[in-house]
């Protein structure tokens, strides 16, 4: 058996957290820069606002109807994730981590185990521990645990939890259920189904196993199993190692001047390379882009990029931030306004597992190692943005986020307080 916890609209969940005037009002999250909504509460959902709607599109229906809006504010978010992920430890020893609000149990070897009890269990001690909703959907798959857990937020009858194991049952729930719902269903095989008159889960398990795999070769037949009930993926498989690191953002104005432009790609690069270390791994190839505002028809338009390559895998903040930068100076043209950035490291690989040239001078590269070690143990003490290169300047990101609340959980300074009198 698996389980999957979904944390219900996480965003929209986490900024009730410290507002609880706004349950059971209309609240939306922006993306990135405020740019669209990425995340909506039941009750703006229920006035229209779709997911990915571009602010100023929707702004006449938020005034109109008192929608709280906030900035996205991902420290918090994280933390709270990881909350969750702590109160989920309790009650597997196998917690798989899909995104940010999603998590995979292996709860195999525990049956005998009344599994809708402990689903609704899960949930209610997520609620109570950190204050999330949490939907916990339990079944013999993790593609129809994935169902189980949205027919929690379908029916609040089943209170947060759903164990979905008999046959019957299963089949009555998928022919129902829409096939462009299910997990691993993409577009073009969403396109595909429907000009053969596929419309539910239901109707996908009745294709003949030999068509699923000519049409939609091995996920699409894996997809297929699990619909039928058969296990066949293991849990690690749910998330593959990363192939890169990204880190891009859109700025709240058009940058027009090369060194400014260079503090944000600078910081986007050091940020990167923590991310690197963190996971253990060093890359081969560095990707840095800058494009205009493909909205401004009155300007001149660019999207140019550049692909350094390193001598030696790497993921010394110091290398990154200046192969990023000496990349930004050839793409960049003078009197272009740039609204977007960013910097991606690719052909990455584990740390441990590189192996260096014996005839080569190793001296810098070990000065190097020890530089980024010292940095890492700093910052680790006083604070993640507290020591940094010259060139990253204030070490902040233009973005515009006016509606942000603020981090309750990760800055002193924004712990609520209150006066007892």
């Amino acid at each position: 058996m698996y389980a999957l916890a979904d944390c219900n609209n996480f965003f929209v969940s986490c900024e009730r957290l410290f507002r609880p005037d706004l349950e059971g009002k209309p609240v939306i999250v922006l993306s990135n820069n405020d740019g669209c909504a990425v995340a909506r509460s039941n009750e703006a959902k229920a006035l229209g606002i779709a997911m990915g709607a571009p602010y100023f599109k929707i702004r006449d229906i938020v005034e109109r109807n008192g929608v709280a809006v906030f900035s996205g504010n991902h420290s918090l978010y994280g933390d709270i994730s990881r909350r969750v992920r702590m109160t989920l430890a309790e009650f597997s020893p196998h917690v798989e981590v899909y995104s940010i609000d999603e998590a995979f149990l292996d709860l195999r070897g525990m049956e005998g185990q009344n599994f809708d009890h402990l689903a609704k269990q899960i949930s209610a001690r997520c609620k109570k521990n950190t204050g999330i909703p949490v939907s916990v959907g339990i079944a013999p798959t993790r593609t129809l645990a994935k169902i189980a857990s949205k027919l929690c937020k379908q029916y609040p009858k089943l209170r947060g939890g759903c164990y979905m194991h008999r046959k019957e049952d299963i089949e009555k729930v998928l022919k129902k259920f829409p096939i462009n719902d299910v997990w691993g269903i993409g577009r073009k095989m969403y396109a595909k189904l429907q000009d053969r008159g596929v419309n539910t889960a239901y109707d996908f398990t009745q294709m003949p196993h030999y068509l699923v795999q000519k049409m939609f070769g091995i996920t699409g037949l894996r997809t297929w199993r699990e619909l039928r009930g058969e296990d066949c993926i293991e849990i690690s498989a749910t998330t593959d190692s990363r192939q890169s690191i990204s880190n891009t953002r859109s700025f709240a104005q058009e940058i027009t001047e090369r060194e400014l432009l260079a503090e944000q790609v600078a910081n986007f690069a050091a940020m990167t390379a923590e991310k690197l270390r963190s996971q253990g791994s060093a890359c081969c190839e560095l990707h840095v882009f800058a494009i205009t505002n493909r909205f401004r028809d009155d300007q001149p338009q660019s999207y140019a990029s550049s692909i350094v390559h390193f001598s030696e895998p790497t993921n010394s903040s110091r290398q990154i931030i200046s192969a990023a930068v000496n990349a930004l100076r050839e793409i960049f043209i003078k009197g272009y306004g740039y609204k977007k950035a960013g910097v991606t490291a690719t052909k990455l690989l584990p740390q441990e597992g590189i192996v260096y040239d014996m005839f080569k001078d190793n001296t810098k590269r070990i000065k190097e190692h020890k530089l980024t070690q010292a940095l890492d143990e700093i910052a680790q003490k006083t604070g993640c943005n507290s020591i940094r290169f010259g060139i990253q300047g204030s070490g902040r990101i233009r973005m515009a986020n006016e509606h942000r609340s603020p981090c309750y959980t990760t800055q002193w300074d924004d712990i609520p307080t209150a006066v007892i009198k």
